[in-house]
């Protein structure tokens, strides 16, 4: 098995919604080749149901997912570090690639109101899949 071409960190403030329904997308799409993490700068306790059903209607499972602290570490890890809103909770650091997804909270919605957010997430996570492999073949 080769190792990751690349590191992703998706950030929201819960890490119970968008960031999950990201690496949820980036594992499907991306599979071994990119490493995969995601946190909250306040993590909720559980992720969000609408997120999971919403998920779940794409084919893919993110039941098992649990909401985690943010920590300079695992940004510092990582090659991508993708935030949807957490704004100065995110540390910087030099020679990462920061993209800023400016997605509506998931959190009170109904899976109604989910699917548009999981289908922007979608679309952007396929880009992001493309831009890493790119980077990866220069």
């Amino acid at each position: 098995m080769n190792p990751p071409i690349a590191s992703v960190l998706f950030v929201c403030v819960h890490n119970a919604g968008r960031s999950q329904m990201a690496a949820g997308f980036l594992a499907q799409l991306a599979g071994d080749r990119v490493e995969i993490r995601s946190a909250g700068s306040v993590p909720a306790e559980r992720v969000n149901p609408a997120a999971v059903e919403a998920m779940r209607e794409a084919g893919i499972d993110i039941s098992a997912a649990r909401p985690t602290l943010l920590a300079a570490e695992a940004v510092q890890a990582s090659d991508y570090v993708i935030t949807m809103g957490c704004g100065d909770a995110c540390p910087v650091f030099p020679g990462k690639h920061y993209r800023d997804w400016e997605l509506p909270d998931p959190a009170g919605l109904g899976v109604a109101g989910v699917r548009p957010i999981r289908d922007a997430i979608r679309e952007r996570v396929t880009a992001l899949v493309a831009e890493i492999d790119t980077h990866a073949a220069h």
